[in-house]
């Protein structure tokens, strides 16, 4: 490409966005550096030798005349050892790094690299030469932290056969650790590769959800569960929990890495985030969480382009560590802001707008989005699966379900976790409404449910629902007439309900016990109270009077069963069993 067709002069700006010509020969979504500063830019329309480019910061000061230098690249990402324990800006700046050089405000034009490149790995060889090597097949590994081991994958561009490999040693992600033979050459490789963000990670095969991502939190593994590679939403108004809610997944969920991606929250929010997920300590292995997780964090009063290129940043860090073979969980907050920044965008574009403001192909870009997720059998020549598992929160003006965004994004995803202020505000928590919420993974995950926990998991799952959904029912009446003036089987139905909501649905995410509940004790949980209700139920049709009932004292012991240490539930799951089929008989007898 020539001198002339490379370079190019700003003819129009408009806040993110400016205009360039002289840009014959670039190419979409290449990246350009803009006026004397060399901020950084993205091609996103192109008319013959004009292109529109968004810029990543903040284009006060910048004049039409200035120069505009397309790379010929995309906007890529580095991949290699040192992506763990760091904090990224949109457009993977290491914000640290940046802090060091510029105090605590990013300064326009700095640049820093995302990965060491001073910081030597050590590497442990796992192929030979001679190897075929096919794309994503693993050459090497590096203990990256003390949980993950980092494994060196082969570019999904590269195939070939492996004519050198470097020994056991100590080397930086930019020194040349072997050599390829493919058909268009010998190629060097080395720890780090980059790609495009835009552009998904190539998998041989997609499966079907079937196996629960576990998260610990029983309104989302027992009532409304996610699968692994599964998408899910949640969204909720201001004060709902939806932070909390994500910060529990991150915490818990059964993944092996997590990419959380601040994209245009508030900073006093992001600022949250930052200080607790270093302090976080991961359960399984008693590390801090950081060990394990990759921040993005890219705020409201940031420039509004890097919020939209800090949603690709983050899935296609997640696609990386999943070609290595691991389970991985993102957390996006929230898609809303994104979504705002594709209007804003949209709008200084001059874009027919669709409905309320949101340009038309604001579906087609979330479905983009979530359809990166996956539970996947992965390229390379051994038989190897990783998993990407989404969840966006969503954050509608007012609490409001039916506008654009959180309707496009029902469409896209699988599950469904409604967060209700009402709910909140009466400090149930999470504040998950049941009634609102679904998951179309149910059937998928049941059978996993039914050989590894209980096999009639999904018949008490659907029977404490219709409990629920009755509660519904009854309480337009209760507000018309009150509790007591129902029949004695309504009000044994409303105690179990109340059961359900109180003890089972609600949990603390600041309790050492109650913030996580294991599978089996869900299950046992749930069980133990629909015995309860059937027991009741039972108790009052033969006379037994409902406030000799809520007076039980193992009614107590139901209500608390959710902070009983994990390692003695089971033994106390047996007393309260007996201790409840003791007491509803003695009230029995005592009214014949």
């Amino acid at each position: 490409m020539s001198e002339k067709t490379q370079k190019g002069r700003i003819i129009r700006i408009s806040g993110p966005v400016i205009e360039a010509d002289g840009m014959r020969g670039a190419k979409m979504y290449d990246v350009v550096r803009v006026g004397e500063e060399s901020l950084i830019g993205e091609i996103i329309r192109l008319n013959e030798d004009n292109a529109i480019v968004q810029v990543y910061e903040d284009t006060n000061g910048l004049r039409p005349g200035e120069k505009v230098a397309s790379t010929g690249m995309s906007l890529s990402v580095e991949l290699g050892p040192g992506l763990l324990t760091n904090i990224y800006d949109g457009i993977q700046r290491p914000l640290p790094d940046i802090y060091k050089v510029t105090g605590d405000f990013i300064t326009r034009g700095v640049e820093a690299f995302a990965l060491d490149r001073k910081k030597k790995w050590h590497f442990k060889p796992t192929a030979k030469p001679g190897d075929k090597l096919e794309p994503c097949d693993v050459i090497g590994e590096v203990q990256e932290t003390s949980i993950i081991t980092h494994k060196i994958i082969v570019s999904p561009n590269i195939n070939g056969k492996l004519l050198s490999i470097e020994k056991e040693g100590d080397f930086t992600v930019v020194d040349d650790i072997a050599i390829v033979a493919t058909d268009k050459g010998d190629i060097k490789l080395q720890m780090m590769h980059k790609w495009p963000v835009r552009k998904p990670r190539p998998v041989a095969k997609k499966y079907d959800p079937a196996v629960p991502l576990i998260t610990g939190q029983r309104v989302i593994d027992t009532f409304f569960p996610v699968a692994k590679g599964g998408t899910a939403a949640i969204p909720g108004g201001f004060g709902t929990g939806k932070t909390v809610a994500l910060h529990q997944l991150a915490k818990w969920s059964d993944a092996q890495v997590v990419v959380y991606v601040g994209c245009g929250e508030r900073g006093n929010e992001m600022t949250d985030v930052l200080r607790e997920f270093p302090e976080l300590v991961d359960p399984k292995s008693g590390e801090p969480l950081m060990n394990r997780t990759v921040l993005i964090a890219n705020t409201s009063n940031m420039p509004v382009a890097a919020r939209d290129a800090s949603v690709y940043t983050g899935i296609t860090i997640a696609e990386y560590y999943r070609d290595m073979g691991y389970d991985v969980a993102l957390m996006a907050d929230s898609t809303s802001r994104w979504a705002e920044a594709m209007r804003e965008i949209s709008g200084r574009l001059e874009e027919m707008p669709g409905e309320e403001g949101y340009p038309a192909y604001l579906a087609s870009r979330l479905a983009e989005f979530y359809e990166r997720a996956g539970r996947v059998k992965l390229l390379g020549t051994k038989n190897r699966e990783g998993s990407v598992s989404v969840t966006g929160a969503v954050s509608p003006p007012g609490g409001d379900f039916s506008e654009p965004v959180a309707q496009n994004t029902l469409r896209i995803v699988k599950v469904f976790w409604a967060l209700d202020a009402d709910l909140a505000d009466r400090r149930h928590f999470p504040s998950v409404n049941w009634l609102k919420s679904y998951s179309l993974h149910l059937d998928a995950v049941s059978s996993w449910w039914h050989k590894e926990i209980g096999e009639d998991w999904l018949k008490l799952r659907n029977r404490a629902m219709t409990i629920l959904q009755k509660e519904s029912e009854l309480q337009e009446i209760v507000k018309l007439v009150g509790p007591d003036a129902l029949p004695p089987k309504e009000r044994a139905a409303l105690e179990s309900a109340r059961m359900l909501r109180e003890d089972f649905l609600q949990q603390s995410a600041f309790h050492e016990v109650d913030t996580y509940c294991p599978s089996k004790k869900q299950y046992s949980m749930l069980r133990l109270m629909l015995t309860f209700s059937d027991k009741i139920l039972d108790a009052v049709e033969k006379g037994v009077h409902i406030d000799d009932i809520i007076a039980m004292k193992t009614r107590e012991s139901l209500a608390r069963m959710g902070t009983v240490p994990n390692k003695e539930f089971e033994g106390r799951f047996a007393e309260i069993e007996k201790d409840l089929e003791k007491e509803i008989d003695k009230l029995v007898k005592e009214v014949r």
